[in-house]
């Protein structure tokens, strides 16, 4: 029997896996890639230890227009299939109680290499430094073509929009992109004064004025505004809402464990024990001296202010400011630090069983390249994995 012939157009995580799947099921493939060499994201993941995938996948997860395009990927290659496979190569994986995955190793570049090596061993040929600027031809050539291509996140890897421009080449339509896991621009000079420092806060979101998300986690002031994993989680709404010319907020609670009334109490109560301590004084016992000078400038109040004049109303005004502080999010900090990317080709016109396209036979789109991002922690790669599996077992199939 005649040897299917695939082209793969990317060589992240969804396209080396599938070139695996399809190779594995006795196809020929040949993967095109932009960069010097495969698996350029999987490389920087994780701060280089790859959250590869999570335990607790659930839709809820999930973003897009259609967040339940995902549930069938999810259901036919989730966590277990992706585990076992692992484990026949020879990669294990370390799970964490809240359901991260990383490889044993705890290096991305283990990941990587493995994947890279099996594929090369079951035939896959790689074209490295090769820009596919059409896709039509590739389908003339070939049986099957798959769209691989990520987002436009991590401009400086390689991330572009050339996988909507190939949809495009068969009128599929396009769902907006925004960065998302992706650091957040505030609208203020004081915000400036603080950076550099850092702390576990927790994080609320506003949009139009109304609490969308909330995170505790760390928070890191910046120059241009705040950063954090706490950040992270809740900028894909964020992202979203800047993308609708939405108003949105930021509300930062910069200690978390106090209640108003235990906060207010505890600078009350210091401040009349200790009489001579100055304001500054009581207060960078709770937050950085950095944060305390910015937020009583904000708040015109002078950090020399002695224990004995200060009142309980006063002390409420204080504890009320570090309980709820809000910023004005003027932008995200673009695609090029961005983790992952929101938008893309629009699912409806994706078959989630097979990821092929319902405009175009033979033509797939797996991972990034479509409508669909996932929290952080191991969601987008689960994805990725996912739809990988779907689109060569449909190729190969026959």
């Amino acid at each position: 029997m005649k040897k299917r012939k695939v082209a793969i157009v990317g060589a992240g995580a969804s396209g080396i896996f599938c070139a695996i799947f399809c190779a594995k099921n006795g196809a020929d493939v040949v993967v095109y890639e932009q960069n010097t060499k495969p698996a350029k994201k999987i490389l920087v993941s994780g701060n280089g230890r790859c959250n590869i995938s999570n335990k607790n996948l659930n839709l809820n997860d999930y973003f897009g227009e259609k967040p339940s395009f995902v549930s069938y990927a999810l259901e036919q290659f989730g966590f277990h299939q992706f585990e076992k496979f692992c484990e026949k190569i020879g990669l294990l994986l370390n799970t964490l109680e809240d359901g991260r995955a990383y490889p044993l190793s705890n290096e991305a570049k283990s990941v990587a290499k493995i994947f890279e090596d099996y594929a090369h061993s079951l035939g896959v040929v790689f074209h490295n430094d090769t820009k596919i600027t059409t896709i039509k031809p590739l389908l003339e050539d070939n049986d099957a073509v798959v769209v691989a291509t990520g987002s436009r996140a991590a401009e400086h890897l390689g991330g572009n929009d050339d996988g909507e421009l190939f949809a495009k080449e068969f009128e599929h339509s396009i769902v907006p992109a925004y960065p998302s896991l992706v650091q957040l621009h505030l609208n203020s000079k004081i915000a400036k004064k603080m950076s550099g420092t850092k702390l576990n806060a927790e994080v609320t979101l506003l949009v139009n004025a109304k609490k969308e998300s909330s995170v505790i986690g760390d928070l890191l002031f910046t120059n241009y505004g705040i950063s954090g994993f706490a950040v992270l989680d809740i900028s894909q709404s964020a992202s979203e809402a800047l993308l609708n010319y939405q108003a949105v907020d930021v509300s930062i609670n910069l200690v978390p464990t106090f209640t108003m009334q235990k906060l207010s109490q505890h600078i009350s109560s210091l401040a009349e024990k200790e009489p001579m301590l100055t304001l500054l004084n009581i207060l960078m016992g709770l937050i950085p001296i950095k944060i305390v000078h910015a937020l009583l400038e904000e708040l015109n109040i002078s950090h020399n202010l002695k224990g004995q004049e200060i009142h309980i109303k006063l002390a409420k005004k204080i504890a009320n400011k570090m309980l709820n502080w809000k910023f004005e999010v003027s932008d995200t900090h673009g695609f090029r630090h961005a983790e992952v990317s929101g938008g893309g080709v629009n699912t409806s016109e994706i078959d989630e069983k097979t990821m092929m396209s319902k405009k175009k036979k033979n033509l797939y789109f797996t991972g990034e390249v479509l409508d669909v991002v996932g929290k952080r922690g191991g969601y987008n790669f689960a994805f990725a994995w996912a739809s990988a599996y779907l689109a060569a077992r449909d190729i190969t199939k026959s």
